[in-house]
């Protein structure tokens, strides 16, 4: 009775500190659980008046993050990290606190899964992509940052009904997105499946409660084929004499859904809302057992998946199998042995306590390699936002196996294509791609590849990094490979543009660049914290800084205050660039009234993409230099080399052959034909706009003389914008 009135006035968070020791006890020292209870003790009273929205103490959480991790038999820092997760964001203890009273691994798993709370960011959205960021640079020192982090979530997910709606769709569509694909990535199935179900009763309760509903109704219905396959499949292995642990299991609810959702069905077209697994003792018993089952129910024809051959990313093994069952039900079979299933269900932190320096379990293994190749290719980019959208491509991989010519298997996302596959050889490989021979036959580089096929790349010396293989590569490996290629091109590009500019503004007012001397030049640089003439030149070449003021500046502090003057009253430039033509990345011809070599132009600045060029007649100049100052005077060199995109407007009559007499004049005057827009139609005639390529003026004037000559064109006219 006493006892009863002593448990009674219990706080939940001494039952839930009961339960985490008494968990600990079973594979912690004594020393151990004495440490344990010292992070309880720092983190219940720095915590101490600070209560969750559900009205407990703070403390609850914490703790109940660490029972999570304890029944997973994590070790004794991943414990004490996890009951003091909070302190560092939440309280005012800090990092030197904890690595004093503790250690440094301890404090560094505590400062890693914190929140970046001291920096302000404009929004949630900066913020959060941020945060993962920090988090992903901490778990490839040490996974353990994402295993607390991980059931961080979980717990905050259990216990989500208590906030707004808002914030709870918010919260599960995060999870949703990032958190339980880590999980999936990390074979951390248990994780994923919960997070999974509790995000989807957070984002659509009623779907979740009428999918629920249903399976409860179903499961009477079906329990006579689930008990009848369940029974043969024990009587199959029990005649064979074969040592095989067999079990059913549900899908979760989620899986269902998406499966619902992504083939158009209702639920009682589902048939494989049960699976079986079969445990067996040892990897030959698995394709043993697999022999046995194919002779119990035939196989369904390309269900058949081996992932103890070809393990995936997260290093999960198993063999699956679909079986026609009684009443034509399909059954979904995983056969796989102990040591697979634990894998399977706790993947890097199955062996995290038995972990040893000098070996680590090969799902650990895998995952620090994916880390660390997400975070390579991350390198040289500090766009958090870019960080994400990388992480959730790389997040989804549903995976292809192919092999280079010497047999080499080569795994690869779905949807992968030619290129894919050479940067996934080496990046240089990628870079010098010329050609690729798909099972011995040349294909084009974007080729999707499928599942078996042996791929050889051709390179060249002389073969260029496209900027369009971005258009259908899936890798991330490829994806920033070629952005970082093009970004250091562009950088180059920029230089050279800004210097090409500032020449061109001290030439304009009869004067030099190369006359101002080195001293003056760095005060400049120094005054404008700007660390080096190829980053002031850069900024000129994308457009962010004007040749005229850095010039006006410049002058001024070479002492000419005469030349300086008439500058410093904001006329407009009178400094000239020659254009060569669409020169690199940054001149730009503009679209919208498509200059070619011959038309009177004019530029203007355009922040990031350099100098663009528009027709001097063009009704958007007329517009920018009403708004703008940041305008210059433009003019095609005397030798302008490469082919430029024209539109002509056409009005034809309706004639049989009319295109194709078109077509061949084009040809014959050597324009490739870029694009067709029918603008209008009667049924008379037809009025269509034609993008051609021409080298100049000269060249068009040329080949619409030549079709306005066919009795079948009407009107041929440039088209102005």
């Amino acid at each position: 009775m006493e006892a009863d009135k002593q448990n009674e006035t219990e706080l939940p968070q001494e039952v839930l500190l009961a339960e985490l020791m008494s968990t600990l006890k079973e594979y912690l020292t004594a020393s151990q659980l004495q440490q344990v209870e010292q992070a309880y003790q720092l983190a219940s009273d720095a915590h101490q008046g600070q209560y969750r929205l559900s009205g407990e103490d703070y403390i609850c959480h914490p703790v109940s993050v660490a029972l999570i991790l304890a029944r997973m038999k994590l070790d004794v820092d991943c414990i004490m990290a996890a009951i003091m997760h909070d302190l560092l964001e939440d309280t005012e203890t800090t990092f030197e606190d904890l690595a004093r009273l503790f250690n440094d691994d301890v404090a560094g798993l505590v400062d890693a899964v914190s929140k970046l709370t001291k920096i302000n960011f404009k929004t949630r959205e900066e913020a959060q992509a941020e945060n993962m960021r920090k988090m992903f640079l901490a778990m490839a020192k040490d996974l353990r940052v994402i295993i607390i982090k991980l059931a961080d979530r979980l717990h905050n997910m259990r216990t989500i009904s208590v906030m707004k709606p808002a914030s709870r769709r918010r919260i599960a569509k995060e999870t949703l997105d990032i958190y339980a694909p880590i999980a999936h990535r990390l074979g951390m199935h248990e994780f994923r499946l919960e997070l999974e179900d509790l995000s989807f009763d957070a984002m659509f309760p009623y779907r979740k409660s009428v999918i629920s509903k249903s399976i409860k109704a179903a499961r009477g219905n079906r329990k006579e084929v689930v008990d009848k396959v369940e029974k043969l499949l024990i009587e199959g292995f029990l005649d064979t004499k074969f040592p095989g642990l067999i079990s059913g299991r549900e899908k979760n609810l989620y899986s269902i859904y998406l499966k619902m959702k992504r083939q158009g069905i209702a639920f009682n077209e589902v048939f494989d809302v049960y699976a079986f697994r079969v445990i067996v003792e040892t990897t030959e018993q698995c394709y043993q057992a697999l022999g046995i089952l194919h002779n119990l129910f035939k196989p369904v024809p390309g269900k058949f998946k081996d992932y103890i051959a070809l393990p995936k990313s997260n290093g999960y093994q198993s063999l699956h199998t679909v079986l026609v069952g009684p009443f034509g039900v399909p059954i979904e079979l995983q056969i796989r042995t102990l040591e697979m299933d634990r894998v399977a269900e706790s993947g890097i932190a199955a062996h995290w306590l038995y972990k040893t320096t000098d070996v680590a379990h090969d799902a650990q293994v895998r995952a620090h390699e994916w880390l660390r190749n997400l975070l390579e290719t991350q390198k040289g980019s500090d766009d958090s936002f870019e960080f994400i959208d990388t992480l959730k491509v790389d997040l989804f991989p549903t995976e292809i196996f192919v092999f280079s010519p010497k047999g080499k298997i080569v795994k690869l996302p779905k949807g992968s294509t030619a290129v894919d596959f050479a940067f996934a050889v080496h990046t240089d490989i990628g870079m010098a791609c010329a050609g690729v021979k798909i099972n011995r036959i040349m294909e084009p580089l974007h080729t999707v590849l499928r599942n078996g096929q042996t791929v050889e790349v051709m390179t060249s010396d002389f073969a260029v990094c496209n900027p369009n293989w971005l258009n259908f590569v899936v890798t991330n490996k490829a994806r920033h490979a070629i952005r970082n290629h093009l970004k250091e091109f562009k950088e180059r590009d920029a230089i050279t543009l800004g210097g090409q500019l500032l020449n061109a503004e001290f030439k304009s007012i009869g004067l030099n660049f190369d006359d101002v001397a080195p001293e003056q030049l760095q005060t400049f640089l120094d005054e404008q914290q700007i660390g080096s003439l190829d980053a002031l030149l850069m900024d000129l070449g994308f457009g962010n800084r004007m040749p005229l003021l850095v010039a006006q500046h410049l002058i001024m502090s070479a002492g000419d205050e005469d030349s300086s003057i008439d500058i410093a009253k904001g006329k407009q430039s009178t400094a000239t660039l020659n254009i060569h033509g669409a020169d690199g990345m940054l001149i730009n011809l503009g679209t919208c009234c498509r200059p070619i070599p011959g038309d009177k132009i004019i530029g203007f600045f355009s922040p990031g993409r350099g100098v663009v060029v528009h027709r001097v007649h063009c009704k958007n100049t007329r517009e920018y230099k009403r708004k703008h100052k940041n305008w210059l005077n433009v003019q095609w060199a005397n030798i302008v080399e490469g082919e430029f995109s024209s539109d002509i407007g056409l009005e034809l009559k309706n004639e049989r052959g009319v295109l194709a007499e078109i077509a061949s004049i084009f040809s014959s005057y050597d324009c490739n034909i870029e694009n067709i827009k029918i603008a209008s139609r009667s049924e008379d005639a037809s009025s269509d706009i034609f993008t051609i390529t021409v080298r100049d003026r000269k060249h068009l004037a040329r080949v619409m003389r030549r079709l306005r000559g066919l009795a079948s064109v009407i009107k041929i006219f440039r088209i102005r914008n």
